[in-house]
């Protein structure tokens, strides 16, 4: 897992070939200015959801991990704490793994969180067990999924 400010990208570009290309789409363009949905930016490999979520507490927050995506997670408005443990520590499954949205879910708690704040971002990796969307209010967040 990765927090940092968007003014702090470059050595984060070095780590996954469509790193960079995420990010200079994210510098380049008014985000605030789209819909909420989905936008590719490299087919099946790369794309980005904008969503507006109601924000849950730290107890309704369901822990999730990814198989073949790596999150890149960033709010436009609104501030987002997510809660993160090892995803070798995660025990009790919930929802199994569901190959076409490449998510599975579990009943166990976060060990820590990150708050994110308009103009940060957290990357998570798919060792990472990450519960997003605790906070107040609503979010109106981004999610780029960039394919391992």
């Amino acid at each position: 897992m990765i927090h940092d400010s968007l003014q702090n990208t470059a050595w984060v570009e070095a780590l996954h070939p469509l790193f960079k290309k995420a990010f200079d789409y994210i510098l380049s363009t008014d985000l605030n200015s789209l819909s909420d949905g989905r936008y590719e930016l490299e087919g099946d490999r790369m794309w980005l959801n904008i969503n507006t979520i109601e924000a849950k507490t730290k107890e309704a927050a369901a822990m999730e991990t990814h198989d073949k995506y790596i999150d890149i997670q960033m709010p436009l408005s609104g501030v987002e704490t997510i809660g993160w443990k090892a995803g070798s520590d995660l025990e009790e499954t919930t929802k199994p793994y569901n190959d076409e949205k490449d998510i599975t879910f579990f009943a166990d708690k976060p060990t820590s969180y990150t708050t994110i704040h308009p103009g940060e971002f957290a990357i998570y990796f798919p060792e990472d067990g990450h519960a997003p969307g605790i906070g107040e209010g609503t979010i109106r967040k981004v999610v780029v999924k960039v394919k391992l």
